[in-house]
């Protein structure tokens, strides 16, 4: 018994058959040979592949060959010519044979013009895409990426990009094409101008893929780009790494953004947010529910952005897979927020925090924190890590906090004597002063225990009433101070901080946009255990704050999953906490245990 088969083959030169019955000795020699020509060529599945051959085209001679092909190829859907390099001539040859094909949908042309003069470029690709209007077809992918065509590339693709071919293109890749901002408004003009004759005819152009990393496109070209994108409203992955764009062009970003919800992947690496870019995307993607990969990696969003990001990846994006914040200044205080936002992503695949200034201590409770949910493998690698801010800069710091506390105790002076001064006045005139109760306001700005105790039954609600728990700072803040005034020994005292802390908590943990971890890392930053990135002076530990800390966690109300962060500040060896003995152990013992329940 024979096995047939029959093999179209194409020799180097022109082309033949082999002999139509091929015996089974030779199959695998044949299915060989067939595979190869697949590769090289690509006559499957509607496309004409000629990727990577290598192949130099300087006129219509040297593309014979190709252009037969071509015009014999029925049915052609994908054409591939990236990896070659194209001349004028060659271009005109190739787009004439294209002319009858209106089946064609997508265009891989990527890299095709090395080694060709700029001014070459424009008018091969006007020629290639006439030829694609000409035959009527409707593109869903055009590929021109890393052509380095500068602006002037862009106004070579003009006519196409407004014409009807593109109406149903659904992936536009200009990766490191160098089209500045000029070549940006072109593109952006371009795509506006397509999306309203496609509305026009019913069908708006609805693009799912924008890629143009390295483009150099700045504010102006993404600002203008942000535009089609709004518009658009149909984008489910945008890739723009390495453009330099600062804050005010990624804010213009962020707007279109939420125009976009349907988009899955953003990458936006090694452009400059900063805080206010951080910030702005951080609203935007309270929009996108659907996004899987956020790549903000090397753009600078420092601790502030950080923090805004994880406050709204911890409130939404279900199915977040990577989280990329890498090299963006990211602080130890911030980096921990970070983590925790990420505890109940169950798709999650990596969390990249990698080249931020954590520090070794920080690179540790950052893992320690992973590993208590479980997550310590998606956790990608610190070794770049830039560590804490250097001593030159801890000692600049200082000396303007010094600068700070001197003006604040000056400002403080000057307000006592005038207080003595109109004492001195108020006795005189008035020598006799009926006492009353200090208010909630009194207490707070300078705590006592008496004066907690003089605020009667109520006091719980009136400090909750007092405080406004939607900031976590604040939050933290009226903790350290109602916890200042803790007695052991006391029971009246102790009962009246313990049960006004309680309702404090209470409330504030209840409600839903409360962040828990961020109200652990302010109670850390003023405690003096975290470095923070703003000029905090931290208060004077004292052992209630942790008497009352050891409390507050035994609680329903406490996520214990801020547990493992606080044992691993209260592990490190912190002169804050040497005056603290006893309570610090007693506080080291009782979350010690709680981890071993959990």
């Amino acid at each position: 018994m024979c096995l047939c088969f029959i093999v179209p083959w194409r020799s180097s030169a022109n082309t033949a058959h082999l002999p139509d019955a091929v015996s089974v000795t030779m199959a695998t020699d044949i299915v060989a040979q067939l595979a190869d020509s697949l590769a090289s060529t690509g006559v499957g599945e509607g496309e004409l592949s000629y990727k990577g051959e290598g192949r130099k085209l300087d006129d219509a001679k040297s593309v014979e060959e190709m252009v037969k092909e071509i015009q014999d190829f029925k049915g052609l859907q994908a054409l591939r010519l990236e990896g070659n390099t194209v001349g004028v001539e060659a271009a005109q040859a190739i787009a004439k044979a294209l002319e009858t094909k209106s089946d064609l949908k997508c265009c891989y042309w990527s890299d095709m013009f090395t080694g060709r003069l700029r001014s070459e470029i424009p008018p091969s690709l006007n020629s290639l895409g006439d030829a694609l209007m000409l035959a009527g077809a409707r593109l869903t992918v055009l590929d021109l990426s890393d052509n380095a065509f500068g602006p002037d590339g862009v106004k070579g693709i003009e006519r196409l990009l407004k014409s009807k071919a593109c109406h149903t293109l659904q992936e536009l890749r200009l990766n490191n094409c160098g089209m500045g901002i000029g070549g940006g408004k072109i593109l952006a003009a371009s795509l506006i101008h397509c999306h309203k004759k496609s509305s026009a005819d019913g069908a708006p152009l609805s693009l799912k893929v924008f890629v143009a990393g390295r483009n150099r496109l700045e504010n102006d070209g993404a600002t203008v780009l942000a535009q089609a994108f709004q518009l658009m409203g149909s984008l489910e992955e945008v890739h723009m790494p390495q453009n330099g764009i600062n804050h005010a062009g990624v804010t213009a970003l962020a707007t279109a953004m939420q125009h976009n919800t349907g988009l899955r992947i953003l990458n936006l690496n090694d452009n400059t947010f900063t805080e206010k870019g951080g910030i702005a995307m951080a609203k935007a993607l309270k929009h996108l529910r659907s996004i899987q990969v956020i790549n903000f990696g090397d753009c600078l969003v420092r601790p502030a952005g950080a923090k805004a990001i994880a406050e709204t990846v911890s409130g939404g994006l279900p199915i977040l897979k990577e989280l990329n914040l890498s090299f963006c200044e990211i602080t130890e205080e911030a980096a921990l927020i970070v983590a925790q936002a990420v505890k109940d992503k169950e798709q999650l695949e990596k969390l990249d925090l990698n080249g931020n200034c954590l520090g070794v201590h920080g690179c540790r409770a950052l893992k320690d924190t992973m590993e208590a949910m479980n997550m310590s493998e998606l956790l990608g690698s610190l070794s770049d890590d830039e560590g804490e801010a250097d001593d030159e800069d801890e000692d600049e710091d200082e000396e303007d906090v010094d600068e700070e506390e001197v003006e604040e105790e000056e400002e403080e002076e000057e307000e006592e004597e005038e207080d003595e001064e109109e004492s001195s006045v108020s006795k005189l005139s008035t020598p006799v002063i009926s006492s009353r109760p200090p208010d909630v306001s009194s207490f707070l700005s300078f705590p006592s225990p008496d004066k907690l105790l003089k605020l009667g039954a109520k006091r719980a609600l009136m400090i909750e009433q007092q405080v406004d728990v939607t900031d976590v700072t604040k939050t933290a803040e009226a903790f350290l101070k109602i916890a200042s005034v803790y007695k052991e020994e006391n029971n009246e005292v102790k009962n009246a901080v313990l049960e006004s802390i309680d309702n404090l908590l209470k409330k504030a943990f209840l409600s839903p946009s409360f962040q828990g971890i961020s109200f652990v890392s302010s109670l850390l930053v003023l405690l003096g255990l975290i470095k923070s990135e703003d000029k905090v002076k931290p208060v004077l530990m004292v052992p209630g704050h942790l008497h009352v800390l050891e409390h507050v966690v035994q609680q329903e109300y406490f996520p214990k999953e801020n547990v493992t962060v606080l044992e691993a500040f209260l592990s490190r060896n912190n002169k804050a906490l040497e005056s603290c003995g006893h309570a610090k152990n007693s506080l080291q013992s009782t979350l010690q245990r709680i981890q071993s329940l959990s």
